[in-house]
């Protein structure tokens, strides 16, 4: 059975580009291997966070990722900050990962912008994001395409720590969706869709209230035009609107642009608004259960321990293959 590893960091609010491009993407994934998923609660600390926000988000997103329909009985969810083999690990890594490959990876790029004031968390998180996975031994990883160049990195740390120190990891594959996987801005749909946008005018979040979602949908941004084509060079608003509509009736594109060819594009925000909001209802409903009984922190409990079980074999086969004594009593 393959095994597949997948992250995701408690920060910010999660929103339905999240969900169409990720966390409803790993509901039937769960049946197609061994998944591991992991709150990736020590990458939020690259940049400085309130404690007590970390704290709550951490558990907010666990809560979302099973009110989605993630199954405890069938998936491992844990918090990254729960298996302490994730840093050692990642210490390790470090000391394979080269400067110049850390150099090249354009988030840093983006986020550092060449501030001296930026962590150095912030510079080696791609390496931690090696040891997240290759501890696992994962076969695939769901990335978006904004986390490749990091997954490439984790590739090439694996293969050199292989041929240095002998044959440790299997070499995981990026698995990219497509469908769902870019969801554009409300206010801007020529920029993809962010929990970081300056209005929350740009993003719907699961948890907002169903009039909300009414609202943001029909003030989204379209064109002068009132032709409903699937066109996100000269028509990005339309097409998001499009693109949003398909994946939660699965309806295809051109039997949407048929459906609604001469109805105005008052119909398809509507129209869309209520897709959004019947998706999200039964989540919403399951996730005010979750958190009423306690059932989030009892999961991450027992995925932490599930999770060790795992790290802990390969951890030993580093520690050993790279010199280090085996550790007695402890």
């Amino acid at each position: 059975m393959k095994r597949i590893f997948s992250g995701m960091q408690p920060t910010g609010v999660l929103h339905l580009g999240n969900y169409l491009g990720a966390l409803k993407r790993f509901i039937p994934i769960q049946d197609e291997g061994e998944c591991y998923f992991c709150v990736v609660d020590y990458h939020a600390l690259t940049v400085p966070r309130d404690p007590a926000e970390l704290k709550r988000k951490t558990v907010e997103l666990a809560g979302l990722y099973l009110a989605a329909g993630l199954d405890p009985k069938k998936a491992t969810l844990f918090a990254q900050s729960h298996n302490p083999d994730h840093t050692e690990a990642a210490w390790m890594l470090q000391c394979v990962a080269r400067i110049g490959e850390l150099n090249r990876m354009t988030q840093f790029k983006d986020k550092g912008k060449g501030s001296d004031s930026v962590t150095a968390g912030l510079y080696t998180y791609p390496v931690l994001m090696a040891a997240d996975i290759l501890l696992y031994q994962a076969d695939e990883v769901p990335v978006g395409e904004d986390q490749k160049q990091h997954l490439e990195l984790t590739r090439d740390i694996a293969e050199r720590f292989n041929r240095e120190y002998g044959d440790t990891f299997r070499i995981p594959e990026p698995k990219i969706g497509k469908a769902g996987a870019r969801i554009m801005g409300l206010d801007h749909p020529e920029k993809k869709m962010s929990k970081s946008a300056a209005s929350d005018a740009n993003y719907v979040t699961l948890l907002e209230h169903p009039d909300s979602i009414m609202k943001k949908f029909k003030r989204a941004v379209t064109d002068s035009e009132n032709e409903i084509r699937f066109d996100p060079e000269t028509k990005p608003g339309v097409s998001n609107l499009l693109s949003i509509i398909s994946v939660l009736t699965g309806k295809d594109i051109s039997s949407l642009e048929k459906e609604y060819d001469g109805r105005g594009y008052g119909h398809l925000k509507i129209d869309t608004a209520e897709a959004v909001i019947q998706e999200l209802r039964p989540l919403q409903e399951r996730y005010t259960r979750l958190m009423e009984d306690g059932e989030v922190e009892r999961v991450l409990a027992e995925g932490a321990r599930r999770a060790r079980e795992i790290t802990g074999e390969t951890l030993a086969q580093m520690r050993e293959k790279m010199g280090l004594i085996t550790r007695i009593g402890l």
